[in-house]
């Protein structure tokens, strides 16, 4: 016979697997686009322009879905904090899933002329509204749900989605690029990993349909709130929205520069064969993984806030060599260079999962934490690559984007430092309750 303690545990997997599938799933949307604006995206859409237009044009549709994400975020929050967790989770894997899909499907420039681009930034706004609150949702799916003291344990499967997403993406585009031809690649291959997201989304809705609400917000008191959960993060907790935004800035900045600016940089300056590149992401990738979950664990012992200091300082250190090894133009420093920023980046985002929902009371969780990630993702992944663009175009060389990534660390130091301890905190209570090495509530 199943004890509670066992029931729990399959509980608690089984909504671990769900954040983790969907979340997987909704990246995986996320970063098809990402190595097709870095591989073909320039010549399908935006042939008129130079090498530089062609790539900096593609970077900034990219950026879009950046700049939607903290509108996604409000929606989706507000919703989120009056209906409940699950419901947003499913609209946002939905509307994701739609508009990857019409990626797929949509003629390019030689078809419809810069009406193609145009529809292009429509369907990348709704992939930057619909990820806005799949992040946040399934993150509190797992927090509210999970023992105090197993929170960061169990928030690592949250973060291993992305990295899922991630591989999933570039296995994808790499099996494709790797047996097609140049002109079949451009003409249709780019266009089957975005096609091959409509089975995914269907599989990640089985899976979260059939989860129940976090106890948390089903077990809450004042479910009527007076006024709008947006206009009570921006009065009252706005200070450490600002300050998580700037504390998560250098995670966003470190993978989007990692993986789809360094792709564009080695394929279109470095002359690396594009199939090489992706295949040196892969193993990097891995890395990614293993530091996350290390870092997610060891976060419920030695401190959330200690973990990522330590990452940052790290990250911050080997973004001023990053560049120099993958300039090197020998594979396996660029290998290094690459697994070693993928390390670093995986250190920082094991305690994220379950840091940012412990800095917010349960009324306004999940609004506040979703403008919380998705301003970050915004100042670190939406602004990042283009600024990386101009500043390689301006120099002849991506050496002063390392300095660029470090500036970055340390203004998530300066956030670090401002904000408290949080592991072990007490979800339940109106004001998370911090832990025992907490300063108390946060600024």
């Amino acid at each position: 016979m199943e004890s509670p303690d066992d029931h729990k545990a399959t509980r608690m997997g089984q909504v671990a697997a769900a954040a983790l599938i969907g979340t997987a799933i909704e990246y995986y949307d996320f970063f098809i686009y990402g190595a097709a604006a870095a591989l073909v995206f320039g010549d399908v859409f935006f042939p008129e322009l130079g090498t530089t237009g062609k790539l900096l044009a593609s970077l900034s549709v990219y950026a879009v879905a950046f700049v939607a994400r903290p509108f996604g975020a409000l929606l989706f929050g507000h919703f989120g904090d009056r209906m409940g967790r699950k419901a947003p989770l499913v609209a946002s894997l939905s509307l994701m899933g739609l508009a990857t899909v019409a990626v797929g499907l949509l003629p390019g420039f030689a078809v419809w002329g810069w009406w193609a681009p145009a529809v292009l930034v429509l369907l990348r706004i709704c992939q930057g509204v619909g990820l806005g609150g799949e992040w946040t949702g399934a993150a509190l799916l797992i927090a509210e749900h999970s023992p105090a003291k197993q929170r960061g344990r169990y928030g690592a499967f949250l973060q291993l989605g992305p990295m899922i997403g991630f591989m999933l993406a570039q296995g994808v585009f790499l099996a494709f690029r790797f047996f097609l031809e140049e002109e079949a690649f451009l003409e249709w291959g780019w266009r089957m990993p975005f096609l091959a997201s409509a089975v995914m989304v269907l599989v990640g809705l089985f899976v979260r349909l059939r989860i129940a609400e976090t106890p948390l917000f089903t077990g809450r008191t004042g479910l009527v709130d007076k006024q709008p959960p947006a206009v009570e993060v921006l009065r009252s907790h706005w200070r450490t929205v600002l300050l998580g935004c700037g504390m998560i800035t250098v995670g966003f900045a470190a993978f989007y520069l990692t993986t789809t600016y360094a792709l564009a940089y080695a394929t279109k300056w470095l002359a690396v064969p594009s199939t090489v590149f992706l295949s040196m992401l892969l193993p990097s990738a891995l890395a990614a993984i293993a530091a996350t979950l290390v870092s997610a664990r060891r976060s419920d012992t030695s401190g959330r806030r200690r973990i990522l200091l330590v990452a940052v300082v790290a990250g911050a250190v080997w973004a001023l060599v990053f560049f120099p090894l993958l300039e090197s133009g020998r594979w396996p420093l660029m290998l290094l260079a690459l697994t070693g920023a993928m390390t670093a980046f995986g250190c920082g985002a094991g305690p994220v999962a379950s840091y940012l929902p412990e800095l917010f009371p349960t009324r306004v969780r999940y609004t506040a934490v979703a403008l919380t990630y998705n301003l970050g993702g915004v100042t670190g992944g939406a602004l990042s690559p283009l600024i990386a663009a101009k500043l390689t175009d301006a120099y002849g060389s991506a050496a002063p984007v390392g300095w660029y990534w470090a500036a970055l660390g340390v203004l998530t130091l300066v956030c670090l430092w401002r904000l408290p301890e949080t592991s072990g905190a007490d979800l339940a209570e109106p004001w998370p309750r911090h832990g025992p090495a907490g300063s108390g509530r946060p600024t």
